[in-house]
């Protein structure tokens, strides 16, 4: 059996899918208990995961996790909150 993370599983899977994951495809598909914990480790580890809700014509909202690229402000602002401890 392989020793391969769940968080492994589903940060291969943000790879390869352009559209992204919502929580439900986590869970069925991983075994993964707390989607959102799951997607917070990935961000503690420093993958840039967004989160984007889409509405459906009957009201219901899914939010949907896509890795992505940061922009340049965000890196910026990375490294000026790790400077301002200094």
């Amino acid at each position: 059996m392989s020793n391969v993370t769940k968080q492994a599983r589903v940060l291969a899977a943000l790879q390869t899918n352009e559209k992204g994951l919502t929580e439900k495809q986590m869970s069925a598909r991983f075994g993964v208990a707390s989607p959102r914990a799951t997607v917070f480790a990935l961000r503690n580890k420093g993958y840039a995961i967004y989160a984007n809700r889409n509405t459906d014509t009957a009201g219901r909202t899914k939010t949907f996790y896509r890795l992505g690229t940061p922009t340049r402000a965000v890196v910026a602002a990375g490294y000026k909150a790790l400077t301002a401890g200094v």
